[in-house]
């Protein structure tokens, strides 16, 4: 199996569970946060929305230089601007995905500000840990978010106290 195959089966697979959590997010509430530090509730399921567009960044260019980049956070206005923002990355992910040859993995990535330089790894070490681990892990934290909120939590991999299979 070409190794391409396993990450769309992947995206194909976490997009579903994504998707039901940013259904949920209390788009009224932009500015909520658990504690002062933490990121706010409209930042951080925009955020969530955004990483699959990581994976084409990744396949397609060898490196992120902070300092060469305009970047502005993004917090959408809506649950259908949300939901766009998830469908037009995860596009950008799919089609980078299906035109990268086994050999685009196997080539170095590297992550950059100027000439600091945080990290650099095989093109496939950077897809499951700094896209797909990421976006994981920051849906969870959406989760505890909505908890607090006292949302009802979707099932993503098995039942929730909120919904049992």
């Amino acid at each position: 199996m070409p190794i391409n195959e396993s990450f769309i089966a992947e995206l194909k697979h976490e997009l579903v569970p994504t998707r039901k959590i940013l259904e949920r997010v209390p788009i009224d509430k932009p500015d909520w946060k658990p504690h002062p530090k933490s990121t706010s509730l409209g930042r951080l399921a925009t955020h969530i929305a955004e990483i699959p567009g990581w994976t084409a960044a990744t396949l397609d260019h060898d490196e992120l230089d902070f300092s060469k980049i305009d970047y502005k956070q993004r917090v959408a206005n809506s649950t259908d601007e949300l939901l766009h923002i998830l469908d037009e990355n995860s596009e950008k992910a799919m089609t980078a995905l299906k035109n990268a040859p086994d050999g685009r993995f196997m080539e170095n990535w590297t992550l950059r500000n100027g000439d600091k330089i945080f990290f650099t790894m095989p093109k496939i070490a950077v897809l499951r840990s700094f896209s797909y681990s990421h976006w994981i892990h920051h849906r969870a934290q959406l989760g505890v978010y909505l908890r607090l909120l006292d949302i009802p939590i979707p099932n993503m991999y098995g039942p929730t106290a909120d919904e049992p299979m």
